[in-house]
């Protein structure tokens, strides 16, 4: 082959080499670009769970990403991945405690992929004190009604309210509906509290069942009138004895509470 002939073939060659360069250099190029750090929000503390940004970057075309969030010294440095912990967000633990956190974010698209970390947490911290569900055996929180469930001893159990219908129970009443009030921890109604009434001295009027109070606090009972009644010819009071229990309780004990009443009696009428 002539030299003439071999001299162009070479400087095609040449001009191809330069041109897939020049292709390689514009892919690489278009790989993501961050210009925002991501960032991490939440409180550094056990048990607390942070949340990661991916950062800001350029792209021309669509980006996924993937996150590594990092165990690091005091001073952000001499980090380790830490296990599983590859989504937006993290649940800090024990381990993590006196140490601080990173998050790795990579940023890919169709030309290749880019890492950005973030900036350390501040020192994370023991877990806090569990504020107390009870106080004195009350709710440590919350205003309205209790549910008997939630209250435990010391708190006990007040019957602090009563009623009676007829408001004066002659002898052709047949039926006597009385009506209780229970209330514990500064004067909260309580629900569900179970409610005991008998009319003393016994036989004057029947033992209704156990009754539990309402969402208001009342329970209501209907006593029927007894062949004891009335006690006396010239009986004023009909006296009641009442008691407000929690289900499941020993009825002496527990933060039960027991209380007699007495309503108005005219043996005339």
């Amino acid at each position: 082959m002539k030299i003439t002939t071999i001299l162009p073939l070479l400087a095609a060659g040449a001009v191809t080499v330069l041109a897939v360069a020049g292709l390689s250099n514009a892919a690489s190029s278009a790989v993501p670009v961050n210009t925002v750090e991501p960032k991490i929000s939440g409180t550094a503390q056990e048990g607390q769970t942070l949340s990661a940004t991916s950062g800001t970057w350029t792209s021309s075309t669509t980006l996924s990403y993937a996150y590594q969030w990092r165990r690091c010294d005091a001073q952000g440095a001499g980090c380790a991945n830490i296990g599983g912990a590859d989504t937006s967000s993290y649940l800090v633990k024990h381990a993590d405690i006196g140490d601080t956190l990173r998050v790795r974010v990579t940023a890919k698209n169709t030309d290749g992929s880019a890492q950005s970390t973030s900036n350390q947490t501040p020192v994370v911290t023991a877990k806090g004190p569990v504020p107390p569900v009870t106080v004195n055996g009350c709710p440590a929180a919350g205003s309205g009604t209790i549910d008997v469930a939630s209250i435990t001893p010391p708190a006990r159990l007040v019957i602090d309210g009563q009623g009676v219908s007829p408001s004066v129970i002659t002898r052709s009443a047949a039926d006597v509906t009385v009506r209780f009030h229970v209330s514990a921890c500064n004067g909260r109604s309580v629900s569900g509290a179970l409610v005991y009434a008998t009319a003393v001295p016994f036989q004057q009027f029947s033992i209704p069942a156990e009754t539990p109070t309402g969402a208001d606090g009342w329970a209501t009972m209907t006593l029927h009138q007894d062949s004891a009644f009335p006690a006396s010819p010239r009986q004023q009071l009909l006296a009641v004895f009442t008691r407000a229990r929690k289900s499941g309780e020993n009825l002496l004990g527990g933060i039960s509470t027991r209380r007699l009443v007495s309503f108005p009696v005219n043996t005339r009428g």
